[in-house]
């Protein structure tokens, strides 16, 4: 059954309003921007911007204002909707290629989580928490008419969706959670926060914040899949160090539902792990742990997609690929 099919194709009914009030959009190589309101919702358009390149054919690279701040985001593709939300570092670009290769089927949204890459650090924001963040994210989809939409949250993001299924549950068609973060499914959990403590210590000695970012995202994602990185995506995930490590981390690493609130989650939902983190000895093993002990908690088993946590990065096809038959069988 595919009756989101029609509902994720809604969110072509801004521009079917702009044309109708006469604004047409010329393909350029040059940056145009168009501020207009729409149901209520003020939004800069980016026609023909370099960055639309990346957002795949057809695809728009946009901002729109929700909760009082600008988020950035990509849109590619028709049909049902999907989300992305990245964890630690917060950026669209996590998901180019996967979304590039979703966007035949689904309306693909991945966006900068507020404070990060090109979504503006907001005035005077200093601290944070997981329902702000979910509260972002639900106002995303609603001020893009998504709504529902099947949103995948990775690692800490993880803590978002799961936010957004208890207090957000009609934005939601389908929830996948990829490898939590939450401490109760970590069996040596003390030896996985000493260990990450001393990595940030290490970096912040070495460099300072952005050092600490890289020393971070070797040990998270592999030397391989930094070093293969868009330089300009790497750059933007390193200037994102402060808000990490000064804003974020705390909260993020804190969250974790109760028992009985994972119970009561009704929106249809998956849990998956990269297959690389599966064998005991694996360096990511806990995140592999987290994941079965959240599937437990959900009534449902986890689902092996390629690679080890940030598969989408390191195997983007073939992850791309596993992931397709997940998102069919939530619409």
């Amino acid at each position: 059954m595919r009756r989101n099919k029609g509902q994720g194709l809604r969110g072509s009914a801004g521009m079917v309003r702009l044309r109708q009030a006469g604004v047409f959009f010329v393909k350029s190589k040059f940056l145009r921007t168009l501020a207009v309101t729409l149901t209520g919702v003020r939004r800069v358009i980016s026609v023909g911007a370099r960055d639309s390149t990346r957002a795949g054919g057809g695809g728009l690279v946009s901002s729109i204002e929700v909760n009082g701040i600008r988020i950035y985001y990509e849109k590619r593709g028709r049909g049902p909707a999907v989300l992305f939300v990245s964890g630690a570092t917060g950026d669209a670009g996590h998901w180019t290629t996967v979304a590039d290769i979703l966007a035949d089927t689904y309306t693909v949204i991945a966006y900068d989580r507020r404070g990060n890459s090109r979504s503006p650090r907001p005035r005077g924001w200093t601290s944070t928490m997981i329902g702000e963040q979910a509260d972002d994210a639900a106002a995303l989809l609603r001020g893009l008419d998504l709504v529902p939409a099947i949103v995948f949250g990775t690692s800490a993001a993880a803590g978002i969706l799961a936010d957004l299924c208890l207090r957000h549950p009609h934005v939601l068609f389908g929830a996948i959670f990829h490898e939590p973060v939450f401490p109760s499914g970590i069996s040596n959990i003390g030896a996985v926060r000493a260990a990450r403590k001393a990595l940030v210590e290490e970096g912040m000695a070495r460099g300072g914040p952005r050092a600490a970012m890289e020393l971070y995202l070797r040990n998270v994602a592999g030397d391989e899949v930094y070093e293969s990185l868009d330089p300009q995506l790497r750059e933007r995930l390193l200037g994102n160090a402060e808000v990490l490590f000064g804003i974020e981390m705390a909260p993020f690493l804190a969250y974790e539902p109760t028992p009985g609130q994972l119970a009561a989650i009704r929106v249809p939902r998956a849990v998956t792990a990269g297959a690389d983190n599966r064998d005991i000895a694996a360096a990511g093993h806990w995140r592999y742990e987290a994941a079965q002990w959240l599937a437990a908690h959900l009534q449902t088993t986890v689902i092996e997609l390629p690679g080890a946590h940030m598969g989408y990065l390191g195997q983007p096809e073939h992850f791309a690929t596993a992931l397709r038959p997940i998102l069919d069988r939530h619409t």
